[in-house]
């Protein structure tokens, strides 16, 4: 990534939604960007396996697991499918296991903590929907950017907004 989630901030202003700072980073990639897919759970990861079984194609997905700290929604295996599958990185307002697993990818995953009970599966979730995570509104077609310094999102691509001198 080019563009630097402080230098976002900087040049696009009020254009751009701040996450509060709730988030660790885990998986390799500490730098990420790409266009927002988003799910809504609780305490089940049925549909995120769904999901990162599909081409990621650059994506960014956006978890909304309610903040629960009671289980962990991505573990190691599910985290080694989204980087096959071409996912470019994870947001869980949630937990994550198998930390070592993660963090030995080249994904980027953010994160709430870890826990290591695993999660419900009983199918239930919502794709595609609209997410209120870390005080800020997240759409699905979004365009999100992470960093060491943070987690923004933007209604539209702003590399491309900075190339074009937009």
């Amino acid at each position: 990534m080019t563009m630097m989630t402080a230098d976002i901030c900087d040049a696009f202003g009020d254009e751009v939604r701040v996450a509060d700072a709730i988030f660790r980073q885990y998986g390799q990639q500490r730098r990420f960007h790409g266009p927002v897919c988003t799910l809504r759970v609780f305490e089940d990861n049925t549909r995120l396996r769904e999901l990162l079984a599909t081409a990621g194609l650059g994506r960014v997905l956006v978890v909304d697991g309610g903040g629960s700290r009671a289980c962990a929604l991505l573990g190691g295996n599910l985290a080694q499918m989204a980087y096959d599958n071409g996912w470019v990185g994870i947001v869980v307002n949630g937990c994550v296991r198998d930390r070592a697993e993660i963090d030995a990818l080249a994904l980027g995953v953010l994160a709430l903590q870890t826990m290591p009970r695993k999660s419900r599966k009983g199918g239930r979730g919502d794709a595609e929907v609209t997410l209120r995570v870390a005080g800020i509104d997240i759409c699905p077609g979004d365009f999100a950017y992470v960093d060491e310094d943070g987690f923004v999102v933007a209604a539209r691509d702003l590399g491309r907004a900075r190339a074009e001198g937009a």
